[in-house]
Parts: C-alpha cells; structure tokens; sequence
C-alpha cells in the first residue's frame, strides 16, 4: 500500500513539474519568435530632407524627390519621384525580393541587377548593386552598395556608396514619413 502512495505522489509531483514547464514554454515561446522574426518595415511615402542629407560636394541632386515603398513579405516594391535634366518629374518602379536572389529590373539607363541582404538584427537592408549600360558606343559596368535603415519611426537613412570608373562616391540621403 505504501509503495503505491508513493507512486502516486511521484506521479502527481512529475504531472506538476510537467505542467509548469508547459506553461513557462508558452509565455516565453512568443517573445523568442518576436525576436528573431521582426523586421524593419519600410513601407510608407516617404519625402526627401536636404537638410539632414549628405550628399558630398560637386554634383547636383539627382535622386528621388519621392519614395513610395510597399513592403509586403519577401516583396519590395520602390517608387521614385525624380525630376530629369529637363526639369520633368518622372516616377520609376522597381521590384526587389527579400530573400537573397538577385533581382533585375530595366529603365532607360539599362538594366540593374541587385541582391538584398538583411542585417543579422534585421534593422538595416543592404543592396548590392550592378548596373550595365551604354556610353559612347561602350558597354560600361557601375557598382554600387545602398544600406536602408529607419533612424525612428518617421526617418529613412540611405547610405549609398557609388564606384564609377575608378571613383567612389559616398552619399546619405535622409527621407521624412508623410
């Protein structure tokens, strides 16, 4: 009879500690998954600051006036308002995936391949960069780099390093949430 007893308190002290470690694991499950699932999301309109830019000296701005970014899963889309030497605006599109492939998107100055790569935190976006194009009569390859990160909640941060024939630009250019 008493090694029955016993055998049930060891039952019922194991079904305890069981229970309780069950109930420790869903509490802390969820905060370890937004931990390592969370992502900056840069999705929004966002306009340009000259002001908290740097865009270098001796060239003009030539970037986007305007940044309208859809972000949805592994999906990227980047709309640029742009003014062109002629004083027009002009919107470009491109697409990009947030899985490491390379993506290829086309405009008027040719084609550009990239890869996006996420920081281990997931805080920055890194954009490596090939584009090909014409130049008086050549075909001419430019490389660049891009690091995206969201200084606050309502500031986009570009950090573009440009190399272009033996030159390396480097520029920030700050964007404001609309």
């Amino acid at each position: 009879m008493k090694n029955i007893i016993n055998q049930s308190v060891k039952s019922v002290s194991l079904m305890r500690a069981f229970a309780v470690v069950i109930t420790i694991s869903l509490f802390l499950l969820p905060v370890k998954m937004n931990g390592q699932g969370s992502k900056a999301n840069f999705s929004g309109t966002w306009a340009f600051n000259e002001t908290k830019s740097n865009l270098g000296e001796g060239q003009g701005f030539r970037g986007a006036s305007k940044l309208v970014i859809t972000q949805d899963g592994i999906n990227l889309t980047v709309a640029r308002d742009r003014t062109n030497q002629n004083g027009e605006l002009t919107t470009t599109t491109d697409k990009y995936t947030l899985d490491g492939k390379e993506c290829v998107n086309t405009s008027g100055r040719g084609p550009s391949k990239s890869i996006l790569t996420w920081s281990a935190d997931g805080k920055t976006l890194d954009f490596a960069i090939t584009r090909t194009f014409e130049r008086d009569g050549q075909t001419t390859e430019m490389k660049s780099s891009e690091v995206w990160a969201l200084t606050d909640a309502n500031t986009l941060s570009l950090v573009s390093i440009m190399n272009f024939q033996g030159t390396e630009r480097k520029t920030t250019s700050v964007y404001d949430k609309k």
